[in-house]
């Protein structure tokens, strides 16, 4: 079973207590398909610009990541530059240029209406509403969104939400969409928006799931050091929906499997600048960590 991604595909320069990286591989949707292609196939749409180097499409391929979807348009390629932190939870945005983002208007490859897994990136909810009107055989679909869409883009959104299966947030914007400053009851209010699932992610300290039947809690793999957390949220999706387009099983049991399956692919993520972790390791690498995290939250033995 194939996972279609419709996001960014762009550069990324980045700037951490641990030293910095310039235009390298970056975008929302370039991480979900490298987290989601080590456990199915996956589609992606997005636009880039002439500058866009044919080695990072390569990259692509070379993980059975079908680009038929990406666009190369004239101009350059969306390009963002962030610094971070000592509390490498803290980031500031140093430059954003949109460029050929500015105005795309995704348009889905025929083949591609009849995906049944579906993760609308980080990207306006006009476009993510553009993209659901195109699909046709939706079994389940996720999203992204930020602060900037929830302020400037609200109705928007809403629209999207009544549309979707679950969606992606970290805690800030579910307290900033949500009106609330308490978790559990933002997410309770999120809920009633559309979403049957919500996914918090909380950054070190891991991922709460909050459904109208249950709470779940996972927190992150623990590592000595996090170097660049760029991208982990997006690489935790594609892990997640990746493997529940392997398995098929969303019973809260399998949901749960993914989460944590999403939460051991974010774990690589961050371990070096950008996608580099994302493309040395191996799926094997992935079950021996899924096993560890497993062991980690075993209060049985």
């Amino acid at each position: 079973m194939s996972v279609l991604v419709v996001g960014t595909v762009a550069f990324d320069s980045i700037e951490t207590p641990f030293g910095s990286a310039e235009r390298i591989l970056g975008g929302s949707a370039s991480y979900f398909a490298l987290g989601a292609s080590f456990f199915a196939a996956v589609r992606i749409v997005g636009v880039i610009g002439e500058d866009f180097p044919q080695d990072y499409l390569d990259l692509f391929t070379q993980r059975k990541i079908d680009i038929d979807g990406i666009e190369r348009e004239k101009g350059d390629t969306f390009h963002w530059r962030g610094r971070y932190h000592e509390d490498i939870n803290l980031r500031d945005t140093v430059e954003l240029h949109l460029n050929v983002l500015a105005g795309f208007e995704p348009k889905l490859p025929e083949r591609y209406r009849d995906a049944e897994y579906v993760f609308l990136g980080n990207i306006d909810p006009v476009m993510q509403l553009e993209v659901l009107n195109q699909l046709r055989r939706m079994k389940l679909v996720a999203c992204d969104t930020m602060d900037h869409w929830i302020r400037e883009s609200n109705e928007e959104l809403k629209k999207v939400l009544k549309r979707i299966e679950v969606l992606v947030i970290n805690d800030s914007e579910a307290r900033l969409l949500s009106g609330y400053d308490n978790i559990v009851k933002a997410a309770r209010a999120i809920l009633k928006m559309g979403p049957k699932m919500i996914l918090v992610k909380r950054g070190e300290y891991g991922v709460l799931q909050f459904s109208d039947s249950s709470v779940f809690a996972t927190p992150a793999y623990p590592l000595e050091q996090v170097f660049d957390p760029t991208g982990a949220g997006d690489s935790f999706a594609g892990g997640f929906m990746g493997h529940l387009a392997r398995s098929g099983d969303q019973s809260q049991g399998g949901l749960r499997r993914a989460i944590v399956y999403g939460s051991v692919v974010a774990s690589f993520t961050v371990e070096d600048f950008g996608v580099k972790r994302l493309t040395d390791v191996s799926l094997t690498d992935i079950e021996k960590r899924y096993q560890g995290f497993v062991e980690l939250t075993d209060f049985h033995s």
